[in-house]
């Protein structure tokens, strides 16, 4: 099968959200939506994040578990391998598959934006769909663990520096 880009875009901001119907707080999604759908692309795809930054501060974003080969330049860690995108602008991470499949996220990496909603997985389908007649169904599950207040704020009353 060819390879096709596959282009999604993160309109990044602020949701108020309620997860225990007690307290609603400021946690983070994309186009509106938390938690974020998963990205489905096929091995060999290559696939364009484009992240818009509605936050007031900084955004970084890490595919977990891929290989970074030719690209550790936007591995995601802020201030180690990129600086960020900046309140107000946009980036597009160019992202290869050609050598993995499988299940991974896709997640912030700038002070707790992740714990705070801004992550969601990444579905790299096999190009060998020989195993689709061995089970029934795919499931993919994901967990959520929510506090009382927003990461951030824990972390400042904490006195704790964030990454």
């Amino acid at each position: 099968a060819l390879a096709v880009r596959v282009q999604v875009t993160w309109d990044i901001g602020y949701l108020n959200i309620s997860r225990d119907g007690l307290s609603t707080w400021r946690a983070i999604g994309a186009n509106g939506q938390l938690p974020i759908p998963p990205i489905y692309v096929t091995q060999g795809d290559v696939l364009e994040l484009t992240a818009i930054n509605h936050l007031d501060m900084p955004v970084t974003l890490h595919a977990h578990g891929l290989f970074q080969r030719n690209s550790t330049y936007y591995d995601g860690p802020a201030l180690i391998t990129e600086c960020g995108i900046p309140p107000g602008s946009q980036f597009t991470y160019i992202i290869e598959t050609r050598d993995q499949s499988g299940t991974y996220w896709v997640h912030s990496h700038y002070r707790m934006e992740g714990i705070d909603g801004l992550r969601t997985a990444l579905v790299i389908l096999d190009q060998d769909m020989s195993l689709l007649d061995e089970y029934d169904e795919d499931v993919l599950l994901t967990l959520e663990d929510w506090g009382q207040e927003p990461n951030n704020d824990l972390m400042e009353r904490l006195q704790v520096t964030p990454f």
